[in-house]
């Protein structure tokens, strides 16, 4: 069976739901966990004759503040697998982009399952705002759980 699961969580309410349903599968068989967040990169987007003076501030506070979430987020991951008996070690990137950091991080770790929430976007949204478990799905070489 599966014995060390990704499980990339953004902190939404729906990726809180497959926090627990992973804790419960790992503790039913015995696996680890890895915890995985991707944080989003600082950009600016500048228009002609706009000058920002205090760009490196805004840089600096924005990567704080992400990077303060991302543990926060991470740690109650970990307080609740720990909670439960399951080892759950924590990882947190910083930019690029998500399902590719996903499928990266579970090659790296050497998990055998990625454990992730889909958003279930149909129609119009789904095309526009696209889908991360969709990517994730189509370029995993190991299994991919669901939660909805």
């Amino acid at each position: 069976m599966y014995k060390h699961i990704l499980l990339p969580t953004d902190g939404s309410a729906l990726s809180e739901k497959a926090v627990k349903q992973c804790i419960r599968l790992a503790s039913s068989i015995g696996a680890k966990i890895t915890a995985f967040n991707v944080a989003p990169e600082f950009q600016i987007i500048m228009d002609e004759g706009l000058v920002m003076s205090n760009a490196a501030l805004i840089r600096k506070r924005f990567e704080d503040e992400t990077g303060k979430r991302s543990k926060k987020l991470l740690a109650e991951v970990k307080a609740s697998a720990n909670a439960a008996g399951v080892d759950c070690d924590c990882v947190s990137v910083t930019g690029g982009v998500p399902y590719e950091a996903i499928v990266k991080q579970a090659k790296k770790a050497k998990c055998d399952l990625i454990m992730m929430a889909s958003h279930g976007r149909k129609g119009l949204s789904s095309i526009l705002l696209g889908s991360e478990t969709a990517k994730v799905l189509t370029h995993s070489t190991i299994p991919v759980l669901v939660v909805r």
